[in-house]
């Protein structure tokens, strides 16, 4: 399982990193690039939870900084990532099954603006002055937009390849039949003792009218 995991991990996140820089950086749209590998790694600690979310975005952005044509300090996007990684994954469903897709959107917006932030902050505290230049507020609005925009064809499909890798076909037919056993052999039981405490009470029941009606027609007799 854990082999599976840092497999898909790899894979789709060298993907995602050769797709948006060769793809989506020639786009040359105006504001923020379209992060694509940001989303793989919200889309990923979304299943894997804090831990691996910290685990995949630090590897991810230690690549996105070693990749051509990085232009930044080894490390910074490494931070970053590892950091909305292991936030990510705090908003990990219990049961690894979303309801709605308004808390992944939520957490798309958040990991962009969060993103770029960061970014930023760590860019100003090593002397990399290109947000002021750019536009920190134009930042942040294409950034969010781009995210959200990609986020639909993007996100649920990795969930999707997640718990996919995740779950042993043995292992998954055992765990999938035990709670429909265990569900099943409550609603007999119940079912069972409720029957069983009709049957029982219509029993009583009986028992004592015909005691009640020996006894009254005993009497009759005594008298």
């Amino acid at each position: 399982m854990r082999f599976n995991r840092m497999l898909l991990s790899a894979t789709l996140v060298i993907v995602a990193l050769v797709i948006q820089v060769s793809v989506l950086a020639r786009l040359h749209l105006p504001g923020a690039v379209p992060d694509l590998l940001l989303l793989t790694v919200l889309g990923l600690a979304l299943v894997y939870g804090h831990v691996g979310g910290a685990l995949v975005g630090f590897g991810a952005g230690l690549l996105a900084d070693l990749a051509p044509p990085a232009d930044h300090a080894a490390g910074r996007y490494a931070l970053v990532l590892c950091v909305i990684g292991y936030l990510a994954g705090l908003a990990k469903p219990d049961n690894g099954r979303l309801r709605s897709a308004t808390g992944p959107m939520a957490v798309v917006v958040a990991a962009a603006v969060g993103s770029t932030l960061l970014y930023a902050g760590v860019g100003a505290l090593v002397g990399d002055t290109a947000a002021r230049h750019v536009g920190l507020g134009n930042l942040l609005f294409t950034a969010a937009l781009y995210d959200l925009l990609l986020a639909p064809f993007v996100v649920p499909g990795i969930m999707a390849l997640a718990r996919r890798a995740e779950n042993d076909p043995l292992a998954d037919t055992s765990a999938s039949a035990k709670p429909a056993d265990v569900a099943a052999g409550w609603l007999t039981a119940g079912t069972g003792l409720r029957i069983g405490s009709q049957r029982g009470g219509l029993r009583v029941k009986a028992a004592k009218a015909r005691a009640a009606r020996a006894g009254r027609i005993k009497g009759v007799k005594r008298l």
